[in-house]
């Protein structure tokens, strides 16, 4: 069984253009990761249950309106989490926004609005340091 290194986190069915474009690059780099589509909001309980028994080394998460999932995550882990913020209204700010603002000691790196691709390859220089 392959080991999932980067785990894919969406809130929402919806977002599929955007976290299609993070597993696209994964796929094209060889890295093993895994999707789930989980609320951060409508299923607390089931996130929980997940980041408890995840093994993975990264995590994107894709989130648009009010993009709690990415603060969320990184509030239960110390590994990195990279959140997408994704154009659902107001042009994305609205997520990118709340992606940006988190409290010190809950670092998300936070890639640009819509842009799946980039958080994938984030994840991959993020994994490669681990090779130097």
């Amino acid at each position: 069984m392959v080991e999932t290194i980067v785990s894919i986190i969406a809130g929402s069915k919806s977002d599929i253009d955007i976290y299609q474009k993070a597993e696209k690059v994964l796929k094209e780099n060889n890295i093993p990761y895994e999707l789930k589509i989980i609320s951060a909001h409508r299923d607390p309980e089931k996130l929980d249950d997940y980041l408890k028994t995840c093994q993975s080394l990264v995590y994107i998460t894709v989130a648009g309106l009010s993009a709690a999932l990415p603060g969320v995550v990184a509030s239960k882990t110390e590994k990195p989490v990279i959140g997408v913020p994704v154009s659902a209204k107001l042009g994305g700010l609205d997520a990118l926004l709340s992606i940006v603002q988190m409290p010190p000691g809950i670092p998300v790196a936070c890639v640009g609005i819509d842009r799946g691709e980039n958080a994938a390859y984030l994840a991959i220089r993020i994994l490669n340091l681990s090779k130097k």
